[in-house]
């Protein structure tokens, strides 16, 4: 081993010495100690490359998911972590020293000094923070057709009615709305669909409308309506220039995986249309961590998989980084997987023959070594141990080392009731995006046009001249001057186009 540490070294330090900015990850092991003098970062300027953390429960993981969102911070980078467990949201304050961290950064040469992060708290649901919420009619047809996983002619009937709503002024905020309509067009407007646009199936309009109690039973119509939630509110730094951790609670929602898939997808697919190209820039924009990431692939139909792979490829030109963190490599599809540049592999356990076969397909995943015997180091590393490969800004791999990784400088454990509610309580975004938002849309218009018409008064004739039509009302609400948009800027959006969301800007509460 001694004659090889020479080599290794210059190795190492050759590998992981970049001309831009880094973060560091640790120090580099060879023989089961630690080396001080070889340090192990990651290039801030290939971090839009995406990467991936994976490893056996109690390995680690979610440790060296806080520590990089912290490093990021630091530098300026906001960062978008979901929280699966509640177990990180510890990263608002600040940690508490103890022996094994004092032992581990001795044993790295790199002092740990306790610090809190700034952090806003989001959620899909009743928890507390700020709501994210997104309009039916931001989806679009082809997306919301994915979502609720329809076959060609189902998802034709879905783009008809869209086309409907906007011919006819009916803005779908949420799924009432869309339930609504396709109630409408199936029964008492049936003639005029068919007039217009041709017959409806009522079993094409059954099934979708079963396809959409099946989601609003894991909690999508908590997710559909308004105020939208705008992805530039993703980049938001403190008056330190540090970058905003905004940490999304998702603790209730790990037994609904269609909610996440569907939340994940439509989050990205905005940040996609929405971010300016920017190429490879110095350091990413935002880093999105998405912790128990099988989450949004486990069940997920075989076009919304499609979809995230696709979004996945372009969203690196918009300088935005995803970050898997989950149990093993075979979580991720194998698609998703060969674009992910940053790997940081912990240990992996061999207790039956899937296991092993597991492990060694893992091992195939890294950059041959001649210092490591991959396969057998990936079972006997220790908690906060892990092999990692990233990229240079040439993007070419690095070599494979063993890192003894730093520890988190915030909490490592749940912040308490007391300390959410006070975070939550100052927050800007809770009280820009928790204010409840119902204004007149497609369900209560088509409603209304069902409603059994009333003998009109004499005068209903100069009423009717003197009256301004519904949508002139909508228009110049004082609730649609809150919202900054009307009726007419809600529905201009391509039937088409990128996952079928428009580059237009539809959103609400500017």
């Amino acid at each position: 081993m001694k004659d090889l540490q020479g080599p290794f070294q210059e190795a190492i330090t050759t590998g992981y010495t970049f001309k831009g900015g880094a973060i560091l990850l640790g120090t580099a092991m060879l023989g089961g100690k630690a080396l001080p003098a070889v340090p192990v970062s990651v290039s801030l300027k290939t971090l839009n490359r995406h990467g991936l953390i994976a490893g056996a429960t109690g390995t680690g993981k979610t440790k060296t998911l806080q520590k990089i969102a912290e490093s990021l911070s630091a530098r300026g980078v906001p960062v978008l972590l979901m929280d699966m467990k509640g177990d990180v949201s510890g990263i608002s304050q600040p940690g508490s020293s103890h022996p094994k961290i004092d032992e581990r950064h001795a044993a790295i040469g790199t002092p740990w000094k306790p610090t809190s992060f700034p952090v806003e708290f989001l959620t899909l649901s009743e928890e507390r923070g700020a709501r994210l919420r997104a309009t039916v009619s931001e989806f679009g047809p082809v997306l919301f057709s994915k979502v609720l996983d329809l076959n060609d002619t189902q998802a034709g009937v879905v783009s008809l009615v869209f086309k409907y709503c906007d011919d006819k002024q009916l803005p779908l905020l949420d799924l009432k709305d869309f339930k609504k309509t396709v109630q409408f067009l199936t029964n008492e407007g049936k003639d005029e669909v068919r007039k217009e646009y041709g017959a409806l199936s009522t079993a094409t309009t059954g099934t979708i409308l079963r396809k959409i109690v099946e989601i609003e039973q894991e909690g999508a119509d908590t997710f559909f309506g308004e105020r939208s939630f705008e992805v530039e509110d993703l980049l938001k730094t403190d008056g330190d220039g540090r970058g905003v951790i905004s940490v999304l609670r998702l603790t209730d929602i790990q037994n609904k995986p269609r909610m996440f898939s569907t939340f994940m997808l439509c989050l990205l697919a905005e940040v996609y249309s929405t971010f300016p190209e920017v190429g490879d820039p110095d350091k990413p924009k935002l880093v999105i961590f998405m912790d128990e990431a099988h989450l949004i692939f486990k069940e997920a139909s075989k076009a919304l998989l499609e979809q995230i792979e696709t979004i996945i490829k372009l969203i690196r030109s918009k300088g935005v980084g995803v970050i898997f963190c989950t149990q093993s490599p075979t979580d991720i599809p194998a698609s998703v997987l060969g674009q992910l540049g940053l790997k940081v592999q912990h240990a992996l356990r061999a207790f039956t023959a899937n296991d092993r076969k597991a492990i060694k397909q893992a091992a195939e995943n890294y950059p041959l070594t001649e210092f490591y015997d991959t396969d057998t180091v990936l079972t006997s590393m220790g908690i906060g141990e892990a092999f990692v490969t990233g990229l240079n800004e040439k993007g070419i791999p690095t070599p494979l080392v063993q890192t003894y990784l730093c520890a988190p400088e915030s909490r490592m454990d749940p912040i308490t009731d007391t300390e959410l509610q006070s975070i939550v309580s100052r927050s800007t975004l809770a009280g820009k995006y928790n204010e409840e938002i119902d204004r007149e849309s497609a369900y209560e218009m088509l409603s209304s046009k069902i409603q059994p018409e009333e003998p009109a008064p004499p005068d209903a004739g100069r009423r009717r001249k003197e009256e301004p039509s519904t949508l002139q009302k909508i228009a110049s609400s004082s609730v649609t001057r809150q919202i900054g948009r009307t009726v007419a800027r809600e529905l201009t959006r391509g039937l088409l186009g990128v996952l079928g969301i428009s580059t237009t800007r539809r959103r609400s509460g500017r």
